[in-house]
């Protein structure tokens, strides 16, 4: 194994060993039930249970999931665990059906989110001598903050440009000498777009490291983006009902994503059953939180599909365990006659044919007859060769068992969202 060069803000955590690791998540369990079990709502959910009862990781995947749908039926603060008083701030999550949920955070969750972002920076190689331009949005959507209060940790120069204004996000960028690039994963794509369209030379850039998250995003797409800002990405996750982005990052070893498990205790289960998966096959994250007080989570189902990498150390000297890069949601699988994807494996073979993508949709509706037809509209470059179609076609029949109709569009023909790029559009339960 060669080893790579991450620093590191609080190295003896970082490297603790397995067994010690182990040991905090137990007592993380144990503090988190207990103050669960302060709550009637708590109570009613985990029935006869106490924090003496957990002893190890088997008592603890005894306890019940958590589901999204619970967090939004406690609007809003049905489950938070502290007193009002206590809550020094709300975020809130970006769903678009029935309540939305709210985290309350106590000072020390604030305290957390920023000590969880700082690490993520230092795994990014990102410290106090960077100019860091955040670029989320600051409001109850969680990233622009928490980029915010790490980099604020690490004593970086902050640029707290917020979303949107590309073109003067451009010019801070230079103007400013920012050298890394928090984001959501798309927003890279869009900075490219208004560069070429307005002849701004990304070369007069300082920019070496973009901290990327909140969308699924492919490694294709990490390639595309490097090149063309002369990068390097990272890929950080996180959500509003962990508190945030900082659940993990990966580092330069590109071997996983770190999850901060003195913070945080993963499990990988199948999404129909609810059954432990074995380490290295792909299932549904369940996040446990171990040090939040606001709103704990226990055995939350986050929909989101991965798998163990890695429990070994990794090149970069961290002990904490290793989730592959999130591969789609479980909630956001389509299926096409019978036939089972996730976008993000159409976006990579998109990105394979020279010319076309990044920017693309699959529209998937119903035909006349009433069967299934899926739609793909493809932005492509200037001068692109008809041609490649052939092996588009080739490879997502192949590869994916899929044969879209594909309509070819110039760039910046498909609408760009304000916030994530809308990838997917099902009109078929709409009956449009």
């Amino acid at each position: 194994m060669n080893r790579v060069t991450a620093p590191m803000w609080e190295p003896q955590a970082e490297t603790l060993p397995r067994e010690q690791l182990a040991q905090r998540s137990i007592e993380g369990m144990r503090r988190t039930l207990g103050r669960a079990l302060t709550k009637a709502a708590w109570r009613r959910r985990l029935g006869a249970v106490t924090p003496d009862d957990i002893r190890g990781h088997d008592d603890w995947a005894r306890l019940p999931f958590l589901t999204k749908d619970e967090l939004r039926d406690a609007y809003p603060f049905g489950l938070a665990c502290v007193q009002p008083r206590r809550i020094v701030r709300v975020q809130m999550s970006s769903g678009t059906t029935g309540n939305p949920i709210i985290n309350p955070y106590s000072r020390g969750d604030v305290e957390q989110w920023a000590a969880v972002m700082a690490r993520c920076y230092l795994a990014a190689g990102v410290g106090r001598r960077d100019v860091v331009q955040i670029t989320p949005s600051f409001g109850l959507f969680t990233g622009g903050f928490g980029f915010h209060y790490g980099a604020e940790r690490i004593g970086a120069m902050v640029v707290p440009s917020g979303a949107g204004r590309t073109s003067l996000q451009l010019a801070l960028m230079r103007d400013l000498g920012a050298t890394a690039l928090a984001a959501i994963s798309t927003y890279p794509l869009r900075l490219i777009e208004v560069a070429r369209a307005e002849g701004f030379d990304l070369r007069s850039l300082k920019l070496r490291v973009a901290i990327l998250g909140s969308e699924m995003w492919s490694d294709d797409l990490r390639s595309y983006i490097e090149r063309e800002l002369a990068l390097t990405a990272f890929d950080i996750i996180g959500m509003t009902e962990t508190g945030g982005p900082g659940l993990g990052i990966d580092c330069p070893a590109r071997e996983g994503i770190h999850v901060w498990e003195d913070h945080y205790f993963c499990e990988i289960v199948d999404p129909a059953t609810g059954e432990p998966r074995a380490d290295g096959n792909d299932g549904e994250l369940v996040v446990s939180t171990l040090t939040r007080e606001g709103l704990p989570l226990i055995r939350y189902r986050t929909h989101d599909v991965t798998r163990v990498v890695s429990r070994e150390p990794c090149a970069c000297g961290r002990t904490h365990l290793r989730l592959d890069r999130l591969h789609g949601r479980t909630d956001d699988m389509l299926i096409f006659r019978g036939v089972n994807f996730y976008p993000r494996q159409v976006e990579s073979l998109l990105l394979k044919q020279p010319g076309a993508g990044p920017e693309y949709q699959l529209v998937l509706d119903r035909a006349p007859g009433g069967s299934d037809r899926l739609s793909l509209l493809l932005e492509v470059a200037e001068g692109f060769d008809p041609s490649g179609l052939g092996r588009l076609r080739s490879d997502l029949r192949q590869q994916l068992h899929l044969s879209p109709e594909i309509t070819l569009l110039k760039a910046g023909e498909l609408p760009r969202a304000p916030g994530k790029a809308v990838r997917v559009v099902d009109r078929r339960q709409a009956g449009e």
